[in-house]
């Protein structure tokens, strides 16, 4: 599967403009500045095909990539609190309206800083995610931010924070180094192959 073979295909800012799903698609999802832009241009070894913005909460729409045979969707970051009640509304109604629809759900990377304790914005999406059933998987970042100790200090933290969650894949991530991202392409590869599958079976 060829990663590097990505483009933009269009955005959704309402449930109503969402198109048909008619790939696998492999969802990134994560709080305001938590580095998912970062992890989603190091994953298709892209400078800048999502945007890495200095404004936190300013993506306010969900942006497809079609790379290879798979969309990308790039969900709004949540947990900004700048962000208006109306603003906050619309981007809930968005989510459900999106997780609602029959879709081809291959993956959710849920994305954590790897820093820090899951906010309750982030336990509220994976549970969110688990209690759906839906598939996915925890991606750590800002791993270079720590020294070498204090990940492995952290990993065994976050696995513990997150122990009620065990069955979930974990993959700590350095936007930096690229360390852990082989691995994260190798699991998304992996889901989208199955998703195909149940598509060829359903056409």
């Amino acid at each position: 599967m060829n990663f590097n073979k990505a483009e933009f295909q269009f955005a959704a800012g309402k449930a109503s403009q969402l198109p048909a799903s008619d790939l696998p698609e492999v969802i990134f999802s994560g709080r305001s500045n938590v580095g998912k832009s970062s992890l989603i241009n190091k994953l298709v070894n892209r400078k800048s095909l999502a945007r890495v913005s200095a404004t936190p909460g300013k993506t306010a729409t969900i942006n497809f990539f079609k790379v290879d045979s798979f969309h990308l969707v790039d969900l709004p970051g949540y947990g900004y609190a700048k962000v208006s009640k109306a603003e906050k509304q619309r981007w809930a109604d968005l989510m459900e309206g999106y997780f609602n629809q029959n879709r081809y759900f291959s993956l959710i990377v849920q994305i954590v800083d790897m820093r820090h304790s899951p906010t309750v914005d982030d336990m509220n999406m994976i549970n969110y995610l688990y209690s759906r059933n839906l598939p996915f998987i925890i991606v750590f970042t800002k791993k270079d931010k720590l020294k070498k100790t204090q990940q492995a200090k952290r990993m065994l933290e976050l696995r513990e924070e997150l122990s009620e969650y065990s069955d979930i894949p974990m993959f700590p991530f350095s936007a930096v180094t690229g360390e852990g991202a082989e691995e994260i392409k190798a699991y998304i590869e992996k889901r989208v192959e199955e998703t195909q599958n149940k598509i060829s079976k359903d056409v």
